[in-house]
């Protein structure tokens, strides 16, 4: 669960931690850190910085030593204004900075990082026949070979694979992958899964399944 403090929840942040299944909890003040802390401990934490309210950026920092002094938490700050300037000599007291507005798909793969940096060292990866992805190093391998992917290639496969054989509709994937921000048509995801399996390969293409009149799914679901 991720500790947000209050001053740092816009409807566009809440939306996207929403959307993204992020469970997360506001935390107004240091002694909530504590009192309100889950039981395994705070996954992260997401505090604005905005320059024009100095109160509020006090705040921000109040409990972002508290989360680091009482939990050793991973702090990502959200940088509005000329807050930058705040950052000076307070590198203990964060991990990370993406600026605000910010973008979805730059939000998300900070918080990837932020939660792999604050793991026990151990590599996460995601195996489905010859297909593994390291979540880490953001690589994908097909029978051993690295496949050379963009980005959106990588996060396109990525979470066709975190769910093996669920069907996905065109639209969900725009919303789970691009980001509900973007407004690119579904010819978008179509392109996409096309190049995905030009890149697998011929004897993997079919790794990627078009459910027709509905979607696209990696693998294939078996009744049980």
């Amino acid at each position: 669960m991720y500790a947000v403090h209050p001053g740092t929840v816009s409807p566009e942040l809440a939306q996207f931690l929403d959307l993204g299944g992020y469970a997360w909890k506001p935390v107004a003040d240091p002694a909530e850190v504590t009192a309100d802390a889950p039981p395994e401990g705070w996954t992260g934490a997401i505090i604005r910085l905005d320059s024009g309210t100095s109160d509020g950026t006090d705040a921000a920092w109040a409990v972002a030593q508290a989360l680091r002094e009482s939990a050793g938490t991973a702090v990502l700050l959200l940088v509005r204004g000329n807050a930058l300037d705040e950052l000076t000599m307070r590198d203990e007291l964060f991990d990370d900075f993406c600026l605000d507005p910010f973008h979805p798909r730059e939000l998300e793969a900070r918080l990837t990082h932020l939660a792999a940096g604050s793991g026990d060292g151990s590599t996460e990866i995601i195996t489905y026949g010859p297909l593994r992805i390291n979540l880490d190093t953001y690589e994908a391998v097909v029978d051993e070979h690295p496949l050379d992917l963009t980005y959106m290639e990588y996060e396109l496969l990525r979470f066709l694979a975190s769910q093996p054989g669920r069907v996905f509709t065109r639209e969900a994937l725009l919303n789970q992958v691009w980001g509900y921000e973007y407004y690119g048509g579904a010819r978008t995801v179509d392109v996409h899964i096309r190049r995905l399996r030009a890149k697998l390969g011929e004897e993997n293409a079919d790794l990627i399944q078009t459910v027709r009149s509905v979607g696209y799914r990696l693998g294939t679901y078996r009744w049980r």
